[in-house]
């Protein structure tokens, strides 16, 4: 079961499968892992004792930073994170830590959690994935519905408090127009983040999904 993982300069961290959004270009849904590490798809939730084994069983000084992102969203375990986090400070207390996630912390755990991450997290990256929330119920189908574009948008606010680097981040083209881009820079630049353009990737058949391309 893959807990760690290397990708790229970073090492990634996989706490969890569940995610409250069912976006429609989200890798998982052409292929088991985005590297040769292995399947991300857990054969169980890797307990905060799990998670500490396998980051110490890792070289931490060999990584820019450390990730938590695998197939799920992991804010959905927070608390597990967050001690993850701590640990991964204890050991290496220069090292970056990064969060990729949808930003619905806030609508997941039932209360405010930007405070939570202070002195534990360096850079919060945040799918923001569309400039108006109808457009975003379309591409992420969120569980929580329509609301869940401008919860997303306050939890990036809030992390501007407690955390160094916060990024608003959208998929390119063809998940999005120049047009839409330029009005989603505009979000962030009135939030006062900033924003990154990821490239579009599709691990299956390299046909770019129907509900993507609509």
């Amino acid at each position: 079961m893959v807990i760690t993982y290397p990708y790229k300069s970073g090492l990634y961290v996989n706490l969890t499968n569940r995610c409250p959004c069912a976006c429609v270009f989200c890798l998982r849904q052409y292929a088991p892992s985005v590297t040769g590490s292995g399947s991300l798809w857990l054969e169980h939730e890797p307990s905060e004792e799990e998670v500490i084994a396998s980051l110490d069983s890792r070289r931490l000084n060999e990584y820019d930073e450390v990730v938590f992102c695998g197939y799920g969203e992991p804010t959905e375990r927070l608390d597990v994170l967050l001690a993850a986090a701590r640990h991964v400070k204890g050991m290496c207390p220069g090292k970056k830590v990064r969060i990729n996630t949808n930003g619905l912390a806030d609508l997941i755990c039932g209360e405010p959690t930007a405070q939570k991450l202070k002195g534990l997290v360096d850079t919060v990256s945040i799918s923001l994935n569309s400039p108006d929330p109808d457009e975003y119920l379309r591409l992420c189908r969120p569980k929580f519905g329509i609301g869940s574009w401008q919860a997303m948008l306050d939890y990036a606010r809030s992390c501007k408090g407690y955390v160094p680097d916060v990024v608003l981040t959208i998929v390119g083209s063809p998940v999005t127009t120049p047009e839409v881009q330029a009005k989603c820079r505009a979000i962030a630049d009135g939030i006062g983040v900033r924003l990154r353009v990821r490239p579009y990737e599709n691990l299956g058949s390299g046909a770019t999904p129907p509900a993507a391309a609509d």
